[in-house]
């Protein structure tokens, strides 16, 4: 499979067009959000019929990356070179929005296998729950820590140890503002385990903003750029201070994006 990215780094071309359905609706979010539950559906569908593999999940995810673009959204993506060295690996990154969740199989899978862990109420998300399934995710239950601390490296280690990448979350769940202290040392202690360098990530995608109502299908701002950092793997040979190192990966790439931005 060919990756869609092409050197180390990606940026949305300032010239690329918005689609047309999406500015006739004005500056809202329903264009955005019915395109992409269309997306769902139709993977949903192969999902059912078993034609859903690597290849067809980084289609449909670069397919939502596309959409993001046509509705305003631009990336900048650094680090991609990282991704073309040999895994697998464990991803550890901050987790802000359903925007990276939606569009890291477009960018991680073409170069390697890879699957997440995903809480396991996802698995009984109509549609969507079907597509998750098929791709082999570490479910976890975010009640017990023991208890999900135990599937993780189970799993985990099982998956890194046939050639599969794990992506992994360490926060309770998503938000906006990143808390080192909410964000546990699981990737890292996986990443050990499993004798595998981390990778660590770094993303600012508050493009895509949770809903009052329903969290998944919130506003879009069209004036925020969407940020996403792969930095140097590195095997793990002290802990606490690599897991630090990862938090200050994360750290230092909002605040420079913070300053870039000017928001």
């Amino acid at each position: 499979m060919k990756p869609f990215f092409e050197g180390d780094r990606y940026d949305t071309p300032d010239n690329t067009p918005r689609y047309k359905l999406d500015r006739l609706m004005g500056n809202g979010r329903i264009y955005f959000h019915t395109a992409f539950f269309k997306t769902i559906i139709q993977s949903s569908r192969l999902a059912k019929k078993g034609l859903y593999d690597r290849e067809a999940w980084a289609r449909s995810s670069y397919k939502t990356f596309q959409l993001v673009e046509g509705c305003g959204g631009r990336f900048h993506i650094t680090g991609l070179d990282y991704l073309r060295q040999p895994g697998p690996f464990v991803f550890v990154g901050n987790h802000m929005s359903g925007l990276e969740t939606a569009v890291m199989p477009g960018i991680i899978a073409p170069f390697m296998p890879v699957t997440f862990v995903v809480k396991n109420t996802i698995l009984d998300y109509p549609f969507f729950g079907e597509v998750v399934k098929v791709t082999n995710p570490i479910p976890v239950g975010r009640v017990n820590p023991r208890e999900d601390f135990q599937i993780v490296l189970r799993e985990g280690v099982k998956a890194l140890k046939e050639g599969t990448s794990v992506v992994i979350y360490p926060q309770h769940t998503r938000t906006m503002v990143f808390k080192p202290e909410e964000f546990n040392s699981m990737g890292i202690k996986l990443a050990k385990k499993a004798g595998v360098p981390v990778l660590p990530v770094a993303v600012k995608t508050d493009f895509w903003d949770y809903g009052r109502y329903l969290r998944d299908f919130g506003p879009i701002h069209r004036d925020r750029p969407i940020h996403i950092a792969f930095g140097e793997p590195f095997p793990i040979q002290n802990s606490k201070a690599d897991h630090q190192r990862v938090i200050q990966f994360i750290q230092s790439c909002l605040q420079t994006w913070e300053q870039e931005d000017g928001l």
